[in-house]
């Protein structure tokens, strides 16, 4: 590991490397006065749940409160004291005043939407400028840039010729900001919503669940699930971040607490730096492409589709089958191609990390009742034995469960999750290091307010750029462009929206780029008849994915930050695990058999569809992992990464295509084998 990573800590790794910036350090009296704000929010959100009232109001309730702590939590630049100065004193109190003011005129104020006072222009402008301010200290200066980009585009968009493809027929500075803050889109659009709504209550729950010790729960039980097989390390790497994804809900976050614990392990198990920084990126990305908690653009889909949230989980239960299959077959192949050992019982006593609760007993439980944390090694009694962590530990588990059942039952997600909230609160009663008391039930239920802060700016902002969208129909503008210029190929329209997707998640964060996406690019690809359902979760997929494409690739450099290996080759390794998630998209955009990898068909179909695909992609781990039962070469290589594309069509031609290619490939491998191993 190189100095610099030594030296850093998870939180600072996940400051650097995170889209979102890191939130000041407050001191005593300030922090405490923050928690309580905080946990009023959690406590309104909770209430508004059973009690729920009229929707545009707690819109704007919920903004009042969220702008203010973001002014006070986040600092102007990086580097800044952690002390609020005199100008952030300020801004909450002017986002307060601006926010709360059409709730104080609230009938009148929407009335007047498209005749506004001076004051309501005022009010609309200030309030604007905030969000954007907001932004920039959570995420970055980039959305914002982008939002004036559509601002500018709205007002000046008029003076271009009307005949041109984006020519409009030009808006007032009072209309455009009007449409700002006026109405349903807008700052307290649908992104705003789904953040007030769906998000913060995924948030909270997350938070009790790792204040009740599950995250320590997860990664215990991954090593505990392989143990010493050859693969166990890249395993427990994977199945790790998929259970921390319902904790953390970030794939940098998830890659780097994963990475603390696991590198490790991998790297005296044989891993090369960058490989096994490819195995931490993977299982990072996986943890927000994973049911039952997917991304926060998962629940803007489910908003935008009008569908229940538990649709969208089974839209995205094949795919992240796909995902996985790909993930291990890749960890097997590398195992076998560096010479990968199983870890052995070197290595400090888990327990001994930070925060450690004790050493492992003879069943793998600790001796102070909590899930050991790992530290750096297993421990010199090795890892802790399944049977004996579950039976202690495994209604961790529990709530999780609690949520997809509720749904499947007819409750709606925002209950189904508070059910499980109270669930995971009860049962922390079960382990006494982690038992939630008061103080930190309270502290967890702010962590989950304070942890939407920088979401729920971004889906703010982006409230901003939907309204423009629609006030000029700019979307159907760009999607006429994006198909006039693929001459009408969905091949080509599909490609291009992925690129562009992936370009635009480059420079915002994935829930901005989603809804960026979903308004301007969505509507090529439906114009083409491909369905709401495979569009969104086209997009979501690219928007998602972004966190591991270069230039930028956040999660892999965060990766390559922990095992000190070369940034850009831990990147290409990160792609070899992530192709499947690059590629399965497509199956569900371009061929009709597609519909079923989203479980939009009969069983028998969907079945089909899943085991094409899985063949798919085992096919295209052949080919970028360069090995079966031996080195594989490049001429069977290649014939298993055509195989793999002509699979994924899900239409009879292309896979008995595709199916012959690989029986031609094994069988060509096989002679070769033969020849390699005669004397």
């Amino acid at each position: 590991m190189t100095e610099t990573a030594a030296r850093s800590s998870p939180e600072d790794l996940i400051a650097e490397y995170d889209a979102e910036r890191p939130a000041r350090h407050l001191p005593g009296t300030l922090s405490l006065a923050v928690t309580g704000v905080a946990l009023c929010l959690s406590l309104y959100v909770l209430w508004q749940t059973f009690f729920p009232g009229s929707v545009l109001p707690y819109r704007m309730a919920f903004l009042a409160v969220v702008l203010p702590l973001v002014f006070v939590c986040y600092r102007p630049r990086r580097g800044g004291g952690d002390r609020p100065g005199a100008a952030d004193w300020a801004l909450a109190a002017l986002s307060l005043a601006v926010c709360l003011y059409p709730l104080t005129v609230f009938d009148d104020f929407i009335r007047r939407a498209f005749d506004p006072t001076a004051l309501d222009v005022a009010a609309g402008a200030v309030l604007s400028l905030l969000v954007l301010e907001a932004c920039r200290r959570t995420v970055g200066w980039i959305l914002p840039a982008v939002c004036l980009a559509f601002l500018a585009y709205a007002y000046y968009g008029g003076h271009l010729p009307f005949d041109w493809l984006l020519g409009h027929r030009g808006y007032d500075a009072d209309r455009i900001l009007a449409s700002f803050v006026m109405g349903t889109d807008g700052v307290y659009g649908v992104p705003l919503d789904v953040a007030a709504t769906y998000i913060i209550l995924f948030t909270i729950y997350g938070a009790v669940l790792d204040h009740s010790g599950a995250g320590r729960f997860f990664v215990e039980v991954s090593l505990a699930a392989f143990r010493r097989s050859r693969a166990a390390p890249g395993r427990t790497v994977a199945l790790a971040g998929f259970l921390l994804g319902t904790v953390s809900g970030s794939g940098v976050a998830t890659t780097v607490s994963v990475g603390s614990v696991a590198w490790p392990i991998l790297r005296r198990a044989g891993y090369p730096r960058e490989q096994g920084g490819g195995v931490l990126a993977a299982a990072g990305i996986g943890a927000i492409l994973s049911p039952p908690t997917l991304g926060a653009a998962a629940f803007i889909i489910a908003e935008y589709m009008q569908v229940g949230y538990l649709t969208v989980l089974v839209y995205a239960t094949v795919p992240t089958l796909l995902y996985y299959l790909g993930v291990f077959l890749a960890i097997e192949m590398d195992a076998r191609r560096y010479g990968v050992r199983a870890a052995g019982p070197q290595g400090p006593s888990a327990g001994t990390g930070p925060g450690g609760s004790g050493e492992l007993g003879a069943d793998g439980v600790t001796a102070a009742g909590g899930v050991a944390d790992v530290g750096g090694g297993y421990g010199t009694a090795g890892p802790p034995r399944l049977w004996p962590l579950l039976r202690r530990f495994g209604y961790h588990f529990s709530s999780l469960f609690v949520i997809v059942v509720l749904m499947a039952l007819g409750q709606s997600p925002f209950r189904a999750v508070v059910y499980a909230t109270l669930l995971a609160f009860a049962l922390s009663f079960l382990d006494r290091e982690h038992r939630l008391t008061p103080r930190r039930a309270a502290r967890a239920l702010a962590a989950g307010t304070l942890g939407v802060l920088p979401v729920a700016v971004t889906c703010a902002a982006a409230g901003m750029i939907v309204a423009v969208v629609t006030l000029t129909g700019l979307g159907l503008k760009a999607s006429s462009l994006i198909v006039g210029v693929s001459g009408g190929v969905l091949a080509v329209t599909a490609l291009m929206c992925a690129l562009a997707v992936l370009l635009l998640g480059l420079a915002v964060p994935v829930t901005a780029s989603f809804v960026i996406a979903a308004v301007i690019i969505g509507p090529a690809l439906k114009d083409l008849g491909v369905s709401d359902a495979e569009t969104y979760m086209f997009i979501f997929y690219y928007a998602v994915l972004s966190e591991v494409s270069p230039p930028t690739a956040l999660s892999a450099f965060a990766a390559s930050a922990i095992t000190g290996g070369d940034a850009y080759r831990t990147m290409l390794a990160t792609w070899k695990y992530t192709l499947p998630a690059f590629l399965v998209p497509f199956a569900f955009v371009l061929t009709p058999g597609g519909s079923a990898l989203l479980a939009q068909a009969p069983a028998g179909e969907i079945a089909l569809a899943a085991a094409v695909s899985a063949l798919a992609v085992a096919a295209l781990a052949v080919a970028t992992g360069g090995w079966l039962a031996g080195p594989v070469p490049a001429p069977v290589r290649a014939l298993c990464g055509a195989a793999a594309v002509a699979l994924l069509f899900l239409s009879p031609v292309p896979v008995l295509t595709g199916a012959g290619v690989l029986i031609v490939a094994l069988a060509l491998h096989l002679v070769m084998r033969k020849r390699e191993v005669r004397p």
